[in-house]
């Protein structure tokens, strides 16, 4: 017999659902170790229903793991069936077809239990400090290069942990201490949220959590497609060009179909994948289109799976959005985060308010490793990554925002932090005059940074890094942004190659700017004089002033 919720106590539950999914991602955060948990916040915590169908996700998830994290529980279930779990298992991978599209992201679950009987899975997926191999860079031309490959198993069975797999994961990373009190972290947070879970489902007398998934996926579902059934029906296409490798761009693009209440996204005539590792599997490709959609049509609604069951994504075998094994992907957010740009393309034809124009960040930073003497006089393998972010483009509501990640929401490490965990010394970060492209509205600005090698011992580093050949264009006759640059000792270099550092190099990020939205001659002079004193525009020639 199926159980039926009133408005209200509907209500009350899915506030407690939230408030669980976010307390176990507090957890997460606190026990952590590397700061890509701890301060970066590049993880996600979610619950599903017993066929890894997604129910609730916690507040601060990274947007691509709303698509990639659910898929990667029903891919668990297809190995594990339910009669082959048991109290105490925990599911571990980070295969890049199965995950989220590279190896440093570790996804974990746990089969929850009531009565004897499986009820649900809590999930999270973090991004690791270090997974072996070259560290990351665009270079590597297979996966085998870029480190462990953790196919899904069990890592804890009844409560034991794997110990065969604990010790070749630790023997196999820089950061072996961080490594792994990340993923006990994880740990954590998953059996926070089963036992929050069956609390609150004591307390609402609820026998198993289907019912309750079906109705939360049902509304979700049907406001989707009540907001897609209100945009007009037809094929909207658009494409663009990224940096590309060796000078060579890369083109993607997209044709979007609007058909009554659902939406299909095929990347037919996409450039085809490459021998380097910027190579987007399709769980990114997919997660990153349905994230666009969303924000188009309906963001404020939550992220479960009826969000998106009306939204199909295709993309041709073997193109750079579908790699197939054993293609290399640890820099796939260089093309994945340009899909929901291309969702703006198609949709911004018939909802230009709801758009903004091209973002300075696709997501910007600086892999590092090396040795480092420690406390007890040691020297030890280190890695870190640090995350620069560039600016948002302009929307028809106002400016672009400055140094915000996006699509991503990962956050930068603060100066503080970086110095204390690497040989390195940070001189300047400081915002970039005249990086935000020109209109109405402007886009937001990009930032500069310096920052030199300390370390008595060679530093590798290797670079994300993308428009820094094609800006970030604006819409609706917005100027475009300026483009970004890496340079070490004063010569600027290949973003995409990894170089060596010795003690007293310097490096020189320059992240590119958002793209302006409208004709710039129509900017609000109050707000062009606040630019002019603030030092955000130095020169008004732009914006037809003399």
């Amino acid at each position: 017999m199926s159980t039926s919720f009133d408005a209200v106590t509907l209500e009350l539950i899915w506030r407690r659902l939230i408030s669980l999914v976010d307390e176990a991602a507090a957890a997460l955060v606190r026990t952590s170790f590397s700061t890509l948990v701890r301060e970066s916040y590049d993880f996600s915590c979610i619950i599903t229903d017993d066929l890894g169908r997604s129910v609730v996700q916690a507040t601060e998830s990274i947007p691509s793991f709303i698509g990639t994290l659910p898929a990667t529980v029903k891919h668990f279930i297809a190995r594990f069936p339910a009669e082959t779990l048991a109290p105490g298992d925990v599911l571990i991978t980070n295969d890049i077809w199965l995950g989220t599209g590279h190896l440093p992201d570790i996804t974990v679950a746990r089969p929850i239990f009531r009565g004897g009987r499986l009820i649900a899975f809590s999930a999270s997926t973090a991004h690791a400090p270090d997974i072996g191999g070259k560290i990351r860079s665009p270079e590597p031309r297979e996966v085998f290069e870029e480190g462990l490959q953790i196919p899904p198993m069990k890592l804890i069975r009844t409560g034991s942990p794997d110990e065969t797999l604990l010790a070749i994961l630790r023997q196999n990373v820089r950061t072996p201490e961080q490594t792994l009190g990340d993923l006990w972290a994880q740990l954590v947070a998953l059996e926070l949220m089963e036992n929050r879970l069956v609390a609150l489902m004591d307390g609402a007398d609820l026998a198993d959590l289907r019912d309750l998934a079906e109705e939360i996926q049902g509304r979700s579902e049907r406001a989707m497609r009540a907001a897609i059934a209100a945009l007009p029906d037809g094929v909207y296409r658009s494409a663009l060009q990224t940096d590309g490798i060796g000078g060579a761009p890369i083109t993607i693009r997209m044709a979007l179909t609007v058909a009554g209440e659902a939406i299909d996204i095929d990347y037919a005539g996409t450039d085809a994948a490459v021998e380097q590792a910027i190579n987007c599997a399709l769980c990114y490709t997919y997660a990153m289109s349905v994230y666009g959609v969303k924000l188009c049509t309906s963001p404020g609604l939550p992220n479960n799976e009826g969000s998106f069951r009306p939204i199909t994504v295709r993309a041709p075998e073997r193109s750079i959005v579908h790699p197939l094994f054993p293609s290399s992907g640890g820099s796939r957010m260089l093309i994945g985060h340009y899909l929901p740009m291309l969702v703006f393309g198609c949709l911004g034809q018939v909802v230009p308010e709801r758009v903004m124009a091209a973002c300075g960040s696709p997501m910007w930073g600086m892999n590092q490793s090396g040795r480092r003497r420690g406390a007890d006089g040691r020297d030890r393998a280190y890695a870190n990554m640090f995350f620069f972010n560039g600016g948002m483009g302009a929307t028809a509501q106002g400016d672009g925002r400055s140094c915000l990640s996006w699509p991503s929401n990962v956050a930068s490490t603060s100066v503080e932090i970086s110095e204390q965990i690497a040989p390195l010394r940070i001189h300047a970060k400081r915002l970039r005059p005249d990086s935000g492209g020109a209109g109405r509205h402007r886009g937001g600005l990009g930032q500069e940074i310096v920052i030199e090698s300390r370390s008595e011992s060679p530093i590798a580093v290797s670079f994300l890094a993308e428009r820094t050949r094609i800006p970030a264009f604006g819409i609706e006759g917005g100027g475009a942004g300026a483009c970004g640059s890496v340079a070490i000792n004063g010569a600027a270099v290949d973003p995409k190659r990894q170089y060596v550092l010795q003690q007293g190099d310097i490096v020189v990020l320059a992240t590119p700017g958002g793209g302006g939205h409208g004709p710039p001659g129509e900017r609000d002079a109050a707000a062009l004089r606040a630019d002019l004193d603030a030092g955000y525009v130095a020169d008004p020639a732009p914006y037809h002033v003399v």
